[in-house]
């Protein structure tokens, strides 16, 4: 038995200038990626144990937009800002039930890190996308990593 953790990059934010880091926001091509990432997820018929977001707006918004697709509400989790890792995956883990997945939707280069650690794979992980990594054990395993355009495909 094995749980699952899927991470979402935040779709397309304003430029690094255009205000505090913190409070960017999504273009509205990043609103088109999360809705996207959200009806892809939920046409895949992935059902989450919990949805946790950073509390960058960029993340919230991108967690809040691809969670009305899902049915869920996503829990604003402030380890998912900055230094996400491994150890932290794993808490989020802990009390799903077995083969019970989690979606948590934050940051690059913390989440490619995260699928490397946990995989050894290396990834392109692109604003929007979308990777879901099976664990069991120590043990990590890529399922899938798509691109917001086959997200887009996908979602229809």
């Amino acid at each position: 038995m094995a749980n699952q953790l899927w991470l979402l990059r935040h779709g397309e934010a304003e430029p690094h200038d255009a205000k505090p880091d913190f409070d960017r926001e999504l273009t509205e091509r990043g609103r088109d990626q999360s809705r996207a990432a959200g009806g892809a997820l939920a046409a895949l018929e992935l059902t989450f144990h919990a949805v946790y977001t950073s509390p960058r707006v960029r993340a919230r918004d991108t967690a809040l937009l691809a969670c009305e697709a899902l049915g869920e509400e996503p829990i604003v989790t402030p380890v998912l800002s900055q230094d996400f890792s491994v150890a932290d995956a794993r808490d989020l883990l802990l009390g799903v039930e077995p083969d019970g997945r989690i979606l948590v939707v934050g940051h690059n280069p913390d989440f490619a890190q995260v699928v490397h650690d946990l995989t050894g794979a290396r990834v392109d992980f692109k604003k929007g996308g979308v990777a879901g990594v099976r664990l069991e054990g120590t043990r990590g395993e890529l399922v899938a990593l798509l691109r917001p355009r086959e997200l887009d495909r996908i979602a229809g």
